[in-house]
Protein backbone atom coordinates (compact mmCIF):
# COMPACT_ATOMS: atom_id res chain seq x y z
CA UNK A 1 0.00 0.00 0.00
CA UNK A 2 0.65 3.50 -1.01
CA UNK A 3 -1.05 5.63 1.45
CA UNK A 4 0.41 8.79 -0.53
CA UNK A 5 -0.58 7.87 -3.62
CA UNK A 6 -4.20 9.08 -5.11
CA UNK A 7 -5.52 6.71 -7.23
CA UNK A 8 -7.93 3.22 -6.41
CA UNK A 9 -7.95 1.56 -9.28
CA UNK A 10 -11.22 -0.44 -9.28
CA UNK A 11 -12.67 -3.80 -11.88
CA UNK A 12 -15.05 -2.28 -13.29
CA UNK A 13 -12.09 0.45 -14.75
CA UNK A 14 -13.95 3.21 -12.87
CA UNK A 15 -10.87 5.33 -11.37
CA UNK A 16 -11.23 7.40 -8.23
CA UNK A 17 -8.58 10.05 -7.59
CA UNK A 18 -7.85 11.50 -4.30
CA UNK A 19 -8.29 15.13 -4.34
CA UNK A 20 -6.13 15.74 -1.08
CA UNK A 21 -2.80 13.44 -2.49
CA UNK A 22 0.52 15.45 -2.97
CA UNK A 23 0.61 13.23 -5.91
CA UNK A 24 -3.10 14.52 -7.11
CA UNK A 25 -2.11 17.19 -10.11
CA UNK A 26 0.59 14.31 -11.75
CA UNK A 27 -1.65 11.79 -11.14
CA UNK A 28 -4.95 13.94 -12.95
CA UNK A 29 -2.60 15.10 -16.01
CA UNK A 30 -1.78 11.34 -16.60
CA UNK A 31 -5.51 10.23 -16.21
CA UNK A 32 -6.32 13.18 -18.75
CA UNK A 33 -4.98 11.08 -21.66
CA UNK A 34 -6.67 7.88 -21.67
CA UNK A 35 -9.86 8.53 -19.23
CA UNK A 36 -13.11 10.34 -18.71
CA UNK A 37 -14.38 12.53 -15.80
CA UNK A 38 -17.51 11.18 -14.75
CA UNK A 39 -17.93 13.44 -11.16
CA UNK A 40 -15.84 15.38 -9.18
CA UNK A 41 -17.61 15.73 -5.62
CA UNK A 42 -15.32 17.73 -3.18
CA UNK A 43 -12.47 14.91 -2.22
CA UNK A 44 -12.91 11.77 -4.88
CA UNK A 45 -13.23 12.56 -8.24
CA UNK A 46 -14.40 9.34 -10.20
CA UNK A 47 -12.95 8.53 -13.99
CA UNK A 48 -13.83 6.12 -16.03
CA UNK A 49 -11.60 4.38 -19.08
CA UNK A 50 -13.74 3.19 -22.20
CA UNK A 51 -12.80 1.78 -25.75
CA UNK A 52 -13.43 5.11 -26.87
CA UNK A 53 -11.02 7.16 -24.73
CA UNK A 54 -8.46 4.03 -25.26
CA UNK A 55 -8.47 4.00 -29.06
CA UNK A 56 -8.34 7.82 -28.95
CA UNK A 57 -5.19 7.49 -26.90
CA UNK A 58 -3.75 4.79 -29.46
CA UNK A 59 -4.37 6.92 -31.99
CA UNK A 60 -1.99 9.53 -30.93
CA UNK A 61 0.57 6.76 -29.77
CA UNK A 62 0.03 5.96 -26.46
CA UNK A 63 0.88 2.48 -25.93
CA UNK A 64 -1.21 0.01 -23.60
CA UNK A 65 1.76 -0.66 -21.59
CA UNK A 66 2.61 3.34 -20.43
CA UNK A 67 -1.65 3.19 -19.59
CA UNK A 68 -1.30 -0.20 -17.30
CA UNK A 69 1.75 1.45 -15.63
CA UNK A 70 0.64 4.48 -15.12
CA UNK A 71 -2.04 3.13 -13.28
CA UNK A 72 0.30 0.79 -10.92
CA UNK A 73 2.38 4.15 -10.21
CA UNK A 74 -0.01 5.85 -9.18
CA UNK A 75 -2.38 3.60 -7.04
CA UNK A 76 -2.52 3.68 -3.09
CA UNK A 77 -3.28 -0.11 -3.46
CA UNK A 78 -2.22 -2.29 -6.45
CA UNK A 79 -5.50 -2.69 -9.19
CA UNK A 80 -7.05 -6.02 -9.22
CA UNK A 81 -5.73 -8.22 -11.42
CA UNK A 82 -7.92 -7.83 -14.24
CA UNK A 83 -7.95 -4.77 -15.14
CA UNK A 84 -4.43 -4.83 -17.26
CA UNK A 85 -6.23 -7.81 -18.88
CA UNK A 86 -9.20 -5.88 -20.02
CA UNK A 87 -6.95 -2.90 -20.77
CA UNK A 88 -5.32 -4.71 -23.23
CA UNK A 89 -8.06 -6.50 -24.91
CA UNK A 90 -9.64 -2.76 -25.05
CA UNK A 91 -6.41 -1.11 -26.42
CA UNK A 92 -5.66 -4.24 -29.04
CA UNK A 93 -8.74 -4.10 -31.03
CA UNK A 94 -7.76 -0.64 -32.05
CA UNK A 95 -5.49 -2.28 -35.33
CA UNK A 96 -7.16 -5.43 -35.75
CA UNK A 97 -8.86 -3.98 -38.95
CA UNK A 98 -7.06 -2.11 -41.54
CA UNK A 99 -8.62 -0.49 -44.16
CA UNK A 100 -6.17 -0.52 -47.74
CA UNK A 101 -6.09 0.05 -50.99
CA UNK A 102 -5.81 -3.43 -52.84
CA UNK A 103 -3.09 -3.99 -56.05
CA UNK A 104 -6.19 -4.18 -58.09
CA UNK A 105 -7.30 -0.61 -56.73
CA UNK A 106 -10.14 -1.39 -54.70
CA UNK A 107 -10.51 -1.18 -51.11
CA UNK A 108 -9.61 -4.26 -48.73
CA UNK A 109 -10.98 -4.38 -45.23
CA UNK A 110 -7.65 -6.63 -43.86
CA UNK A 111 -8.19 -8.52 -40.52
CA UNK A 112 -5.19 -9.14 -38.06
CA UNK A 113 -6.59 -10.91 -35.53
CA UNK A 114 -7.12 -14.46 -35.81
CA UNK A 115 -10.49 -15.42 -35.57
CA UNK A 116 -11.78 -12.32 -36.52
CA UNK A 117 -12.72 -13.21 -39.94
CA UNK A 118 -15.35 -15.63 -38.92
CA UNK A 119 -16.90 -13.37 -36.32
CA UNK A 120 -17.41 -10.54 -38.52
CA UNK A 121 -18.88 -12.59 -41.57
CA UNK A 122 -21.19 -13.99 -39.18
CA UNK A 123 -22.79 -10.51 -37.99
CA UNK A 124 -25.93 -9.51 -39.58
CA UNK A 125 -25.22 -5.70 -39.48
CA UNK A 126 -22.76 -6.38 -41.98
CA UNK A 127 -23.99 -8.60 -44.02
CA UNK A 128 -24.01 -5.87 -46.61
CA UNK A 129 -20.98 -4.33 -46.07
CA UNK A 130 -18.63 -6.47 -46.39
CA UNK A 131 -17.92 -8.59 -49.85
CA UNK A 132 -15.89 -12.13 -50.38
CA UNK A 133 -13.13 -12.94 -49.62
CA UNK A 134 -10.34 -10.81 -52.07
CA UNK A 135 -7.12 -12.89 -50.17
CA UNK A 136 -7.01 -14.42 -47.28
CA UNK A 137 -7.94 -12.26 -44.38
CA UNK A 138 -8.81 -9.65 -46.39
CA UNK A 139 -12.67 -9.01 -47.10
CA UNK A 140 -13.36 -6.56 -50.17
CA UNK A 141 -15.29 -3.46 -49.66
CA UNK A 142 -17.15 -1.27 -52.29
CA UNK A 143 -16.19 2.44 -52.27
CA UNK A 144 -19.68 3.53 -51.11
CA UNK A 145 -19.58 2.00 -48.07
CA UNK A 146 -16.26 2.83 -46.76
CA UNK A 147 -18.05 5.16 -44.12
CA UNK A 148 -20.99 3.05 -43.31
CA UNK A 149 -18.23 0.26 -42.62
CA UNK A 150 -16.37 2.11 -40.24
CA UNK A 151 -19.62 3.42 -37.92
CA UNK A 152 -21.04 -0.05 -37.69
CA UNK A 153 -17.62 -1.49 -36.87
CA UNK A 154 -17.12 1.18 -34.62
CA UNK A 155 -20.27 0.52 -32.57
CA UNK A 156 -19.68 -3.04 -32.77
CA UNK A 157 -16.19 -2.71 -30.39
CA UNK A 158 -14.37 -2.98 -33.40
CA UNK A 159 -12.52 -0.02 -34.58
CA UNK A 160 -11.42 0.23 -38.17
CA UNK A 161 -7.80 2.18 -38.73
CA UNK A 162 -8.29 3.40 -42.20
CA UNK A 163 -5.15 4.00 -44.36
CA UNK A 164 -6.87 3.68 -48.18
CA UNK A 165 -6.04 7.12 -48.52
CA UNK A 166 -7.87 10.20 -50.08
CA UNK A 167 -8.26 11.70 -53.41
CA UNK A 168 -5.84 14.15 -54.74
CA UNK A 169 -8.08 17.35 -54.95
CA UNK A 170 -7.83 19.84 -56.81
CA UNK A 171 -5.03 21.90 -56.48
CA UNK A 172 -5.40 25.56 -55.46
CA UNK A 173 -2.20 27.47 -54.90
CA UNK A 174 -2.02 29.19 -51.52
CA UNK A 175 0.38 29.91 -48.63
CA UNK A 176 -0.24 32.08 -45.02
CA UNK A 177 1.39 35.12 -45.23
CA UNK A 178 4.45 36.46 -43.40
CA UNK A 179 2.34 39.54 -42.15
CA UNK A 180 -1.11 39.75 -41.58
CA UNK A 181 -3.40 42.38 -43.84
CA UNK A 182 -4.02 43.70 -40.13
CA UNK A 183 -0.58 44.47 -39.22
CA UNK A 184 0.68 41.57 -37.42
CA UNK A 185 3.39 38.94 -37.85
CA UNK A 186 1.91 36.02 -38.95
CA UNK A 187 3.51 32.92 -36.73
CA UNK A 188 2.46 29.40 -35.80
CA UNK A 189 2.72 28.83 -32.13
CA UNK A 190 4.90 25.58 -30.74
CA UNK A 191 1.47 23.75 -30.44
CA UNK A 192 -0.51 24.73 -33.34
CA UNK A 193 2.57 23.52 -35.00
CA UNK A 194 2.60 20.21 -33.74
CA UNK A 195 -1.11 20.18 -34.35
CA UNK A 196 -0.47 20.69 -38.48
CA UNK A 197 2.19 18.01 -37.62
CA UNK A 198 -0.34 14.97 -36.19
CA UNK A 199 -2.84 15.91 -39.10
CA UNK A 200 -0.40 15.66 -41.57
CA UNK A 201 1.48 12.82 -41.01
CA UNK A 202 1.58 8.89 -39.41
CA UNK A 203 -0.38 6.34 -40.30
CA UNK A 204 -3.82 8.46 -39.85
CA UNK A 205 -2.53 11.42 -41.62
CA UNK A 206 -5.39 13.54 -43.48
CA UNK A 207 -8.33 12.48 -40.70
CA UNK A 208 -8.88 13.75 -37.37
CA UNK A 209 -10.07 16.25 -34.87
CA UNK A 210 -7.92 18.74 -33.23
CA UNK A 211 -8.80 19.67 -29.80
CA UNK A 212 -7.83 23.09 -28.57
CA UNK A 213 -9.25 25.68 -26.34
CA UNK A 214 -11.45 28.80 -27.60
CA UNK A 215 -9.03 31.37 -28.25
CA UNK A 216 -5.97 28.83 -28.86
CA UNK A 217 -5.76 29.52 -32.64
CA UNK A 218 -8.05 26.50 -33.96
CA UNK A 219 -8.52 28.52 -36.90
CA UNK A 220 -5.21 29.20 -37.60
CA UNK A 221 -4.29 25.49 -37.45
CA UNK A 222 -7.33 24.85 -40.24
CA UNK A 223 -5.80 27.58 -42.30
CA UNK A 224 -2.27 26.05 -42.10
CA UNK A 225 -3.68 22.27 -42.96
CA UNK A 226 -5.39 23.77 -45.53
CA UNK A 227 -2.22 25.23 -46.81
CA UNK A 228 -0.02 22.64 -47.02
CA UNK A 229 -2.22 20.79 -48.62
CA UNK A 230 -2.97 23.37 -51.16
CA UNK A 231 -6.02 22.04 -52.63
CA UNK A 232 -9.97 22.56 -53.09
CA UNK A 233 -11.52 23.02 -49.80
CA UNK A 234 -14.76 22.81 -48.05
CA UNK A 235 -15.21 24.47 -44.51
CA UNK A 236 -18.07 23.69 -42.17
CA UNK A 237 -19.08 26.50 -39.75
CA UNK A 238 -22.00 26.70 -37.33
CA UNK A 239 -23.64 29.91 -38.20
CA UNK A 240 -23.45 32.68 -40.94
CA UNK A 241 -20.97 35.01 -37.85
CA UNK A 242 -18.34 32.18 -37.92
CA UNK A 243 -18.71 31.38 -41.77
CA UNK A 244 -18.11 35.41 -42.46
CA UNK A 245 -15.48 35.49 -39.35
CA UNK A 246 -13.47 31.91 -41.54
CA UNK A 247 -13.67 34.43 -45.12
CA UNK A 248 -12.07 37.22 -42.70
CA UNK A 249 -9.28 35.05 -41.11
CA UNK A 250 -8.87 33.64 -44.80
CA UNK A 251 -8.35 37.12 -46.36
CA UNK A 252 -6.55 38.18 -43.41
CA UNK A 253 -3.50 35.46 -43.21
CA UNK A 254 -3.50 33.65 -46.59
CA UNK A 255 -3.01 34.60 -49.91
CA UNK A 256 -6.20 33.61 -51.12
CA UNK A 257 -8.17 36.83 -52.69
CA UNK A 258 -11.92 37.42 -52.16
CA UNK A 259 -12.71 35.64 -55.75
CA UNK A 260 -11.18 32.39 -53.96
CA UNK A 261 -13.44 32.66 -51.14
CA UNK A 262 -17.37 31.58 -51.37
CA UNK A 263 -19.87 31.76 -48.69
CA UNK A 264 -22.72 28.87 -49.31
CA UNK A 265 -25.61 29.66 -46.34
CA UNK A 266 -28.96 31.05 -46.39
CA UNK A 267 -28.07 33.91 -47.60
CA UNK A 268 -25.61 33.67 -50.55
CA UNK A 269 -24.64 30.34 -52.73
CA UNK A 270 -21.19 30.80 -53.79
CA UNK A 271 -19.24 28.04 -54.78
CA UNK A 272 -15.93 28.36 -55.36
CA UNK A 273 -12.17 26.78 -54.69
CA UNK A 274 -12.31 27.83 -50.87
CA UNK A 275 -16.61 27.46 -50.13
CA UNK A 276 -17.32 27.97 -46.50
CA UNK A 277 -21.13 26.35 -45.77
CA UNK A 278 -23.22 26.78 -42.94
CA UNK A 279 -24.55 23.56 -41.21
CA UNK A 280 -27.91 25.20 -40.89
CA UNK A 281 -27.70 25.11 -44.92
CA UNK A 282 -26.54 21.81 -45.82
CA UNK A 283 -29.28 20.82 -42.98
CA UNK A 284 -31.93 22.54 -44.78
CA UNK A 285 -34.56 19.87 -45.74
CA UNK A 286 -37.08 21.11 -48.69
CA UNK A 287 -39.89 18.46 -47.86
CA UNK A 288 -40.71 15.21 -46.15
CA UNK A 289 -38.94 12.48 -47.92
CA UNK A 290 -41.89 9.78 -49.07
CA UNK A 291 -41.22 6.23 -47.87
CA UNK A 292 -40.39 3.75 -49.89
CA UNK A 293 -40.14 0.21 -49.83
CA UNK A 294 -36.83 -0.02 -48.72
CA UNK A 295 -37.36 2.35 -45.91
CA UNK A 296 -38.02 -0.37 -43.17
CA UNK A 297 -34.70 -1.88 -44.25
CA UNK A 298 -31.84 0.66 -43.71
CA UNK A 299 -29.22 -1.91 -43.83
CA UNK A 300 -29.80 -2.79 -47.47
CA UNK A 301 -29.67 1.42 -48.56
CA UNK A 302 -26.81 2.84 -49.56
CA UNK A 303 -26.08 6.78 -47.73
CA UNK A 304 -26.21 8.70 -50.89
CA UNK A 305 -24.37 12.19 -51.15
CA UNK A 306 -27.78 13.35 -51.30
CA UNK A 307 -30.23 12.00 -49.13
CA UNK A 308 -33.69 12.25 -49.50
CA UNK A 309 -35.41 15.85 -48.27
CA UNK A 310 -31.28 17.22 -48.18
CA UNK A 311 -30.79 19.34 -51.27
CA UNK A 312 -28.19 20.88 -50.46
CA UNK A 313 -26.00 17.56 -49.60
CA UNK A 314 -24.79 18.39 -53.09
CA UNK A 315 -22.11 20.56 -52.53
CA UNK A 316 -20.08 17.83 -50.79
CA UNK A 317 -20.05 16.48 -54.61
CA UNK A 318 -19.51 19.90 -56.65
CA UNK A 319 -16.07 20.09 -56.60
CA UNK A 320 -13.20 18.10 -56.40
CA UNK A 321 -12.93 18.98 -52.53
CA UNK A 322 -9.03 17.73 -51.08
CA UNK A 323 -9.92 18.49 -47.56
CA UNK A 324 -13.25 19.40 -45.55
CA UNK A 325 -13.01 21.19 -42.40
CA UNK A 326 -15.40 20.73 -39.35
CA UNK A 327 -15.43 23.70 -37.53
CA UNK A 328 -16.92 23.29 -33.59
CA UNK A 329 -17.40 19.56 -35.00
CA UNK A 330 -18.76 18.91 -31.17
CA UNK A 331 -21.93 20.82 -32.70
CA UNK A 332 -22.14 18.74 -36.20
CA UNK A 333 -25.67 17.79 -36.56
CA UNK A 334 -26.63 13.49 -37.04
CA UNK A 335 -27.62 14.32 -40.69
CA UNK A 336 -24.12 15.37 -41.64
CA UNK A 337 -22.66 12.47 -40.14
CA UNK A 338 -24.61 10.63 -43.14
CA UNK A 339 -22.86 13.06 -45.47
CA UNK A 340 -19.31 12.46 -44.04
CA UNK A 341 -19.81 8.19 -44.19
CA UNK A 342 -20.54 9.22 -47.85
CA UNK A 343 -17.06 11.68 -48.75
CA UNK A 344 -14.56 8.98 -46.91
CA UNK A 345 -12.32 9.78 -49.98
CA UNK A 346 -11.72 13.14 -48.48
CA UNK A 347 -9.23 14.43 -46.26
CA UNK A 348 -11.34 15.68 -43.23
CA UNK A 349 -10.13 17.73 -40.28
CA UNK A 350 -12.57 18.45 -37.15
CA UNK A 351 -11.81 21.17 -34.93
CA UNK A 352 -13.48 21.83 -31.92
CA UNK A 353 -12.91 23.07 -28.24
CA UNK A 354 -13.96 19.81 -26.36
CA UNK A 355 -15.17 16.53 -27.93
CA UNK A 356 -17.83 15.99 -25.77
CA UNK A 357 -21.62 15.35 -27.31
CA UNK A 358 -24.22 15.32 -25.63
CA UNK A 359 -26.45 13.05 -28.10
CA UNK A 360 -23.97 10.13 -27.79
CA UNK A 361 -22.10 10.17 -31.08
CA UNK A 362 -18.57 10.68 -30.14
CA UNK A 363 -17.74 7.34 -31.72
CA UNK A 364 -19.37 8.59 -34.99
CA UNK A 365 -17.07 11.44 -34.96
CA UNK A 366 -14.41 8.97 -34.47
CA UNK A 367 -14.97 6.58 -36.88
CA UNK A 368 -16.39 9.26 -40.08
CA UNK A 369 -14.08 12.00 -39.11
CA UNK A 370 -11.51 10.66 -37.61
CA UNK A 371 -9.49 9.91 -34.20
CA UNK A 372 -8.55 12.69 -31.38
CA UNK A 373 -5.26 13.40 -33.30
CA UNK A 374 -4.24 16.04 -31.08
CA UNK A 375 -5.17 17.48 -27.71
CA UNK A 376 -3.69 20.28 -25.01
CA UNK A 377 -4.35 20.67 -21.55
CA UNK A 378 -6.45 24.55 -21.23
CA UNK A 379 -4.42 25.07 -18.10
CA UNK A 380 -0.76 24.79 -19.79
CA UNK A 381 -2.01 27.06 -22.33
CA UNK A 382 -2.57 29.52 -19.80
CA UNK A 383 0.50 28.79 -17.94
CA UNK A 384 2.30 29.69 -21.48
CA UNK A 385 0.67 32.85 -21.48
CA UNK A 386 -1.62 31.66 -24.63
CA UNK A 387 -5.20 32.26 -23.31
CA UNK A 388 -6.25 34.56 -19.83
CA UNK A 389 -5.86 32.54 -16.69
CA UNK A 390 -9.56 32.13 -15.46
CA UNK A 391 -10.90 32.31 -12.46
CA UNK A 392 -14.47 30.37 -12.27
CA UNK A 393 -17.05 31.05 -9.02
CA UNK A 394 -20.34 29.34 -8.65
CA UNK A 395 -22.60 31.21 -6.62
CA UNK A 396 -25.54 29.41 -5.00
CA UNK A 397 -28.63 31.75 -4.34
CA UNK A 398 -31.67 30.91 -2.15
CA UNK A 399 -35.06 30.67 -4.13
CA UNK A 400 -37.24 33.89 -1.99
CA UNK A 401 -39.96 31.84 -0.20
CA UNK A 402 -42.68 33.43 -2.19
CA UNK A 403 -41.74 31.16 -4.90
CA UNK A 404 -40.93 28.29 -2.98
CA UNK A 405 -44.63 26.61 -3.87
CA UNK A 406 -44.40 27.30 -6.96
CA UNK A 407 -41.13 25.81 -8.14
CA UNK A 408 -42.83 22.51 -6.16
CA UNK A 409 -45.17 22.39 -7.70
CA UNK A 410 -44.66 23.44 -10.82
CA UNK A 411 -43.67 19.90 -12.99
CA UNK A 412 -40.38 18.37 -13.28
CA UNK A 413 -40.22 20.11 -17.02
CA UNK A 414 -40.83 23.33 -15.58
CA UNK A 415 -38.69 23.23 -12.24
CA UNK A 416 -35.57 24.27 -14.92
CA UNK A 417 -37.25 27.27 -16.19
CA UNK A 418 -38.32 28.08 -12.55
CA UNK A 419 -35.37 28.03 -11.11
CA UNK A 420 -33.35 30.30 -13.74
CA UNK A 421 -35.66 32.92 -13.29
CA UNK A 422 -34.51 33.59 -10.00
CA UNK A 423 -35.36 37.23 -9.56
CA UNK A 424 -32.39 37.43 -7.22
CA UNK A 425 -30.06 36.56 -9.77
CA UNK A 426 -30.60 40.66 -11.15
CA UNK A 427 -29.57 41.68 -8.25
CA UNK A 428 -26.39 39.24 -8.21
CA UNK A 429 -25.58 39.90 -11.72
CA UNK A 430 -25.76 43.66 -11.14
CA UNK A 431 -23.36 43.38 -7.79
CA UNK A 432 -20.93 41.48 -9.94
CA UNK A 433 -20.88 43.86 -12.85
CA UNK A 434 -20.29 46.40 -9.65
CA UNK A 435 -17.07 44.06 -8.83
CA UNK A 436 -15.27 44.49 -12.36
CA UNK A 437 -16.28 48.23 -13.52
CA UNK A 438 -15.85 48.94 -16.90
CA UNK A 439 -14.52 45.35 -17.55
CA UNK A 440 -16.46 44.06 -20.79
CA UNK A 441 -18.71 41.70 -19.38
CA UNK A 442 -21.38 39.41 -20.96
CA UNK A 443 -24.54 37.84 -19.43
CA UNK A 444 -25.15 34.59 -21.09
CA UNK A 445 -28.67 32.59 -20.63
CA UNK A 446 -30.40 30.13 -22.39
CA UNK A 447 -33.84 31.30 -20.85
CA UNK A 448 -34.77 34.32 -22.95
CA UNK A 449 -37.50 35.90 -20.39
CA UNK A 450 -35.35 35.60 -17.48
CA UNK A 451 -32.96 37.62 -19.73
CA UNK A 452 -34.67 39.64 -21.68
CA UNK A 453 -36.07 41.37 -18.23
CA UNK A 454 -32.48 41.55 -16.43
CA UNK A 455 -31.51 43.17 -19.76
CA UNK A 456 -34.21 45.57 -19.43
CA UNK A 457 -33.28 46.59 -15.77
CA UNK A 458 -29.77 46.89 -16.58
CA UNK A 459 -30.32 48.89 -19.62
CA UNK A 460 -27.84 46.84 -21.93
CA UNK A 461 -28.58 45.12 -25.10
CA UNK A 462 -29.97 42.00 -25.63
CA UNK A 463 -28.55 39.62 -28.36
CA UNK A 464 -31.03 36.87 -29.04
CA UNK A 465 -31.80 34.56 -31.94
CA UNK A 466 -34.70 36.71 -33.05
CA UNK A 467 -32.24 39.30 -33.97
CA UNK A 468 -31.19 39.53 -38.19
CA UNK A 469 -27.17 38.72 -38.79
CA UNK A 470 -26.69 42.53 -39.63
CA UNK A 471 -28.12 43.84 -36.43
CA UNK A 472 -26.04 40.83 -34.74
CA UNK A 473 -23.05 41.87 -36.10
CA UNK A 474 -23.74 45.81 -35.40
CA UNK A 475 -24.37 44.80 -31.52
CA UNK A 476 -20.87 42.57 -31.42
CA UNK A 477 -19.15 45.31 -33.12
CA UNK A 478 -20.03 47.93 -31.16
CA UNK A 479 -19.07 45.94 -28.28
CA UNK A 480 -15.68 45.38 -29.52
CA UNK A 481 -15.63 49.01 -29.84
CA UNK A 482 -16.40 49.85 -26.02
CA UNK A 483 -19.57 51.74 -27.20
CA UNK A 484 -21.23 49.91 -24.29
CA UNK A 485 -19.18 47.40 -21.66
CA UNK A 486 -22.08 45.10 -20.98
CA UNK A 487 -23.89 42.94 -23.84
CA UNK A 488 -26.35 39.51 -22.71
CA UNK A 489 -26.58 37.17 -24.94
CA UNK A 490 -28.74 34.06 -25.37
CA UNK A 491 -27.42 30.53 -26.43
CA UNK A 492 -26.47 31.44 -29.89
CA UNK A 493 -23.55 33.12 -29.15
CA UNK A 494 -22.35 30.09 -27.61
CA UNK A 495 -20.05 29.13 -30.18
CA UNK A 496 -17.84 30.79 -33.05
CA UNK A 497 -17.83 33.83 -31.84
CA UNK A 498 -15.26 36.32 -31.44
CA UNK A 499 -14.96 38.63 -28.45
CA UNK A 500 -11.65 39.36 -27.62
CA UNK A 501 -12.03 41.78 -25.00
CA UNK A 502 -14.69 40.34 -22.76
CA UNK A 503 -13.32 39.55 -19.59
CA UNK A 504 -16.04 38.63 -17.24
CA UNK A 505 -18.92 36.18 -18.23
CA UNK A 506 -21.63 35.63 -16.06
CA UNK A 507 -24.10 33.02 -16.47
CA UNK A 508 -27.64 32.90 -15.52
CA UNK A 509 -28.45 29.79 -16.77
CA UNK A 510 -27.70 26.97 -18.82
CA UNK A 511 -28.78 24.06 -20.62
CA UNK A 512 -29.44 21.20 -18.63
CA UNK A 513 -25.97 19.48 -17.54
CA UNK A 514 -24.14 20.33 -20.51
CA UNK A 515 -20.60 20.25 -20.19
CA UNK A 516 -20.28 21.00 -23.90
CA UNK A 517 -22.16 24.16 -23.21
CA UNK A 518 -19.92 25.14 -19.90
CA UNK A 519 -16.66 24.77 -22.00
CA UNK A 520 -18.23 26.84 -24.96
CA UNK A 521 -19.39 29.76 -22.48
CA UNK A 522 -15.61 30.05 -21.12
CA UNK A 523 -14.44 30.38 -24.43
CA UNK A 524 -16.06 33.65 -24.83
CA UNK A 525 -13.68 35.27 -22.68
CA UNK A 526 -10.38 33.43 -22.58
CA UNK A 527 -8.39 35.35 -25.62
CA UNK A 528 -5.34 36.83 -23.77
CA UNK A 529 -5.39 39.95 -22.32
CA UNK A 530 -2.38 42.09 -21.21
CA UNK A 531 -1.91 42.13 -17.62
CA UNK A 532 -5.81 40.91 -16.84
CA UNK A 533 -7.87 37.63 -15.87
CA UNK A 534 -10.83 36.36 -17.11
CA UNK A 535 -13.69 36.24 -14.40
CA UNK A 536 -16.40 33.29 -15.11
CA UNK A 537 -19.26 33.30 -12.99
CA UNK A 538 -22.34 30.73 -12.71
CA UNK A 539 -25.25 31.92 -10.75
CA UNK A 540 -27.28 28.91 -9.84
CA UNK A 541 -30.20 28.60 -7.34
CA UNK A 542 -29.44 26.56 -4.70
CA UNK A 543 -31.66 23.11 -3.41
CA UNK A 544 -33.19 22.89 -6.85
CA UNK A 545 -32.18 20.75 -10.17
CA UNK A 546 -29.60 23.73 -11.39
CA UNK A 547 -27.67 22.61 -8.43
CA UNK A 548 -27.87 19.35 -10.03
CA UNK A 549 -26.96 20.69 -13.27
CA UNK A 550 -24.38 22.61 -12.44
CA UNK A 551 -22.21 19.69 -10.93
CA UNK A 552 -22.28 18.30 -14.05
CA UNK A 553 -21.65 20.88 -16.07
CA UNK A 554 -18.49 21.51 -14.27
CA UNK A 555 -16.77 18.33 -14.83
CA UNK A 556 -15.23 19.18 -18.40
CA UNK A 557 -13.81 21.99 -16.51
CA UNK A 558 -12.41 20.33 -14.17
CA UNK A 559 -10.58 17.78 -16.30
CA UNK A 560 -9.03 21.07 -17.92
CA UNK A 561 -7.48 21.38 -14.74
CA UNK A 562 -9.63 25.32 -13.45
CA UNK A 563 -11.12 24.40 -9.74
CA UNK A 564 -14.68 26.11 -9.36
CA UNK A 565 -14.88 28.03 -5.57
CA UNK A 566 -18.26 28.12 -4.38
CA UNK A 567 -20.02 30.90 -2.93
CA UNK A 568 -23.34 29.62 -0.60
CA UNK A 569 -25.42 32.76 -0.74
CA UNK A 570 -27.16 33.77 2.40
CA UNK A 571 -31.18 35.18 1.54
CA UNK A 572 -30.62 38.67 1.25
CA UNK A 573 -28.79 41.58 -0.73
CA UNK A 574 -26.13 39.93 -2.03
CA UNK A 575 -23.06 40.38 -0.32
CA UNK A 576 -20.14 41.84 -2.26
CA UNK A 577 -17.40 42.39 0.10
CA UNK A 578 -18.01 38.34 0.60
CA UNK A 579 -17.56 38.05 -3.20
CA UNK A 580 -14.72 40.45 -3.42
CA UNK A 581 -12.70 38.06 -0.47
CA UNK A 582 -13.86 35.16 -2.51
CA UNK A 583 -12.09 36.32 -6.02
CA UNK A 584 -8.63 37.34 -3.99
CA UNK A 585 -8.49 34.03 -2.46
CA UNK A 586 -8.11 32.59 -5.76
Amino acid sequence: MQSSNPLIVQSDLTVLLEVDSPRYLEARGQLGKFAELVKMPEHVHTYRITSLSLWNACAVGLEVESVVDALADFAKYPPPQSVAPQLREMAGRFGALRLERLECGGLGLRVLRPGLVEELSRHASLKNLLGALAEPGVFAVEAPWRGPLKRTLAKLGWPVEDRAGFTAGAVVPMALREKCLSGKNLRLRDYQTAAVSHFQEGNLAGAGVVVLPCGGGKTLVGLACMVELGMQTLILASSVTAARQWKQEILDKTTLSADDVGEYSGERKEIKPVTIATYQVLTHRESKPRKGRGDSEPELQAEPATPPGFSHFGLFDAHNWGLVIYDEVHLLPAPLFQASASIQARRRLGLTATLIREDGLETDVFALIGPKLFDIPWRELEGAGWIAPALCTEIRIPMPEHLLLDYATCGARQQPQVAAANPSKSDWARTLLELHPGEPALIIGTYLEPLKRLAEELAIPLMDGSLSHARREALFADFRSGKFPVLAVSKVANSSIDLPDASVAIQISGQFGSRQEEAQRLGRILRPKEGRRAYFYTLVTADTVEQDFALRRQLFLCEQGYEYRLLVADAGPPNLALVRLTAENL
